[in-house]
């Protein structure tokens, strides 16, 4: 759809204020969906601000549709407008698992999961870049899937895919210190050869995480 075509969009409310975005829920032609609209910096040069935002709302839409090529669990792209730094996508009926993983009952299982689905987006060659329990969502059935790609990034370097680890062991300590040893079933997952091809770089990458870890706790 071009920037020209005037959407049917009702905002019903603000379900995140962020210093990126602003996040809405509503109705897409009568279907729920989530607008995701990105924040003006008034620091910047109103150009360059226009440039930058349109530059990163584009990459946000290309990862989004190119992992719905490869039936990667993330919501769909309705409609993308580069001028108003907007994007409408499919609602995922799910819960942020932030909300949920300290109250299951096999907290490990999911886990173990977790590790497979960001096996899966990185063998798509995408880094997600804030990967916590926030933007990871979990179905009444149990299915996961994975939201917000404002930071992902394309073809990433091994130091990315290890970073998404990191930021996600950070994550399970600081808001669900009651799992012992999380990021053990993260690992398993993310390197077993169940339901995920298994290529040669998982384990370069858990790798690179571990010297990730290390560095942070060196420079802490």
């Amino acid at each position: 759809m071009s920037d020209t075509e005037i959407p049917i969009w009702t905002q019903e409310k603000i379900i995140h204020e962020g210093a990126e975005a602003t996040v809405s829920e509503g109705k897409w032609f009568g279907k729920s969906a989530i607008s995701k609209v990105r924040r003006k910096r008034g620091y910047r040069y109103p150009e360059l601000d226009l440039k930058l935002t349109k530059k990163r709302i584009s990459a946000e839409a290309r990862i989004l549709y190119r992992l719905r090529k490869e039936s990667f669990p993330c919501p769909s792209i309705y409609y993308l407008n580069t001028n108003n730094s907007q994007i409408i996508m499919s609602k995922i009926l799910a819960t942020p698992l932030y909300e949920k993983l300290n109250t299951l009952q096999s907290p490990k299982l999911i886990l173990e999961k977790i590790g497979k689905l960001v096996r899966k987006l990185h063998l798509c060659d995408i880094s997600h870049g804030d990967l916590t329990t926030h933007n990871i969502l979990i179905s009444p059935k149990e299915k996961l899937f994975m939201i917000d790609f404002g930071l992902s990034k394309i073809s990433p370097e091994v130091e990315h895919l290890g970073l998404d680890l990191q930021v996600l062991s950070e994550c399970l300590t600081a808001s669900h210190a009651n799992i012992e040893n999380p990021m053990e079933e993260i690992i398993r997952g993310y390197i077993s050869k169940d339901d995920v091809p298994s290529s040669e770089n998982a384990n370069d990458v858990v790798s690179r995480f571990k010297e990730i870890k290390s560095r942070v706790r060196y420079h802490g």
